[in-house]
């Protein structure tokens, strides 16, 4: 994926525009309620992971990526229902006159609610490992960029099933976000760019989104990374305040991470939806601050971590059962 780091510049003039309302931030309030929070377990998430690699590379045209297609809508077809759970097909263009045919894939829990929000993750994987020394032009595995923000979303599918969220809760996968060749943006992020400009349901305008992404590897880092600052303070507040009351203070640190070009970018330009990224990355260290894995047939299930996964979800059901 093409997580680089713009300029403050670029930044300020997305603040001016795409910056919180009063409004907004009205509708981002937060209050405890004392409820019950279900228990998200971290085995299910790896497993879920383990499966989509048993599939291989997901990059789009591949074996891999067509079974795992088939494996996503099955799942969120049973936690779901059916109906619920619906895919949304389209054609991007790629290199070489290549036309490749896309999905994302949403589901949606507690449907009847009116008051909703938004959880996301990208379900392919890069089609060429070029942070690698070896084998450059082969697809990666993606078992933490693309299958540990997948994981985290179909074991919290698991749980709406068997407990109802007190919130409408739509979960989107979205396809073709790591196509493209480093420096060209225009061929990364087609799923979440194609879902913004024609959006399923006319007028959607859940209270919040937010996209994870490389949220299951080994000392990870989660700073608060600079567009989620600008779009959705409050979320991002709430959230690390979580993180600190749950004791993981320590993977959601209260540092300002890196500005990085994600899907997050693209809903809150084209649809101003108020979205934010959870990302592993570690700022102030030049360049993008990725994990040595990223892009490399490295990132494999061996460096999946549970503990990371565990902390991810419970913070979100806390966020999604007892804030909301």
């Amino acid at each position: 994926m093409n997580k680089s780091v713009f300029s403050i510049v670029f930044l300020a003039a997305c603040f001016l525009f795409f910056g919180c309302t009063s409004e907004d931030q009205q509708r981002l309030n937060f209050e405890k309620k004392g409820r019950t929070v279900p228990a998200f377990s971290a085995d299910s998430a790896y497993q879920y992971i383990a499966d989509q690699l048993s599939f291989g590379p997901r990059n789009p045209g591949s074996q891999g990526h067509r079974e795992t297609k088939s494996y996503l809508m099955e799942k969120l077809e049973s936690y779901a229902g059916t109906g619920n759970a619906y895919s949304q097909q389209f054609t991007a263009e790629g290199y070489g006159g290549d036309s490749l045919q896309l999905t994302n894939i949403i589901a949606a829990f507690s449907p009847g609610r009116a008051d909703r929000i938004m959880l996301c993750a990208h379900w392919d994987t890069r089609p060429r490992a070029d942070r690698d020394s070896v084998k450059a032009d082969q697809p990666i595995p993606g078992a933490d960029d693309g299958g540990s923000g997948v994981g985290v979303l179909l074991e919290l599918a698991r749980i709406f099933k068997e407990n109802p969220p007190p919130i409408g809760v739509d979960l989107i996968f979205f396809d073709g976000e790591d196509y493209g060749r480093e420096g060209d943006t225009n061929r990364y992020f087609l799923g979440s760019r194609y879902w913004s400009q024609h959006p399923p349901v006319p007028g959607y305008a859940p209270r919040f989104s937010i996209l994870l992404d490389m949220v299951g590897g080994r000392q990870a880092l989660f700073p608060k990374e600079q567009y989620s600052m600008q779009y959705a303070p409050a979320l991002v507040n709430e959230l690390w305040s979580i993180a600190e009351q749950e004791g993981y203070g320590h993977l959601f640190p209260e540092q300002e991470g890196n500005a990085i070009s994600d899907d997050h970018v693209v809903i809150n330009r084209i649809l101003g939806i108020p979205t934010i990224d959870i990302i592993h990355h570690k700022p102030n260290r030049g360049g993008m601050g990725f994990a040595p894995y990223w892009h490399t047939h490295n990132d494999n299930m061996d460096i999946i971590d549970k503990n990371t996964l565990k902390a991810v979800g419970e913070i979100l059901t806390e966020l999604i059962y007892n804030r909301m």
